[in-house]
């Protein structure tokens, strides 16, 4: 279930955010919450070394620079997009269970 917040975010930002919802073909939202799951991939990696995702974000970067110049097919984007949705689930799971008292 998605939840509706409102950011607010810099001019210089919404541009880039916008450039990349064009370029890719997908909504402001679903930029903004790829870009919030990339960081939160990045932060759990970072924080627990140990913490193995099956993607890194490393290799989800490659996929993207191996198109620069092409267009992505819309369902290889949705593809990637449930990879990165489904490792941050996992991330985050990793990083509560860590970080938060257990209830006995």
């Amino acid at each position: 279930m998605l939840k509706k917040y409102q950011v607010l975010i810099p001019e210089w930002l919404e541009d880039y955010i916008k450039y990349l919802a064009e370029k890719y073909d997908l909504s402001v939202s679903e930029i903004i919450r790829a870009e919030i799951c990339f960081a939160v991939n990045s932060q759990v990696s970072h924080f627990y070394p140990e913490y193995k995702p099956r993607i890194s974000n490393a290799e989800l970067l490659d996929k993207f620079k191996s198109h620069l110049g092409k267009d992505f097919e819309r369902e290889e984007i949705h593809k990637i997009l449930s990879k990165v949705y489904f490792e941050t689930r996992k991330a985050v799971e990793y990083r509560l269970s860590r970080e938060l008292p257990t209830e006995n």
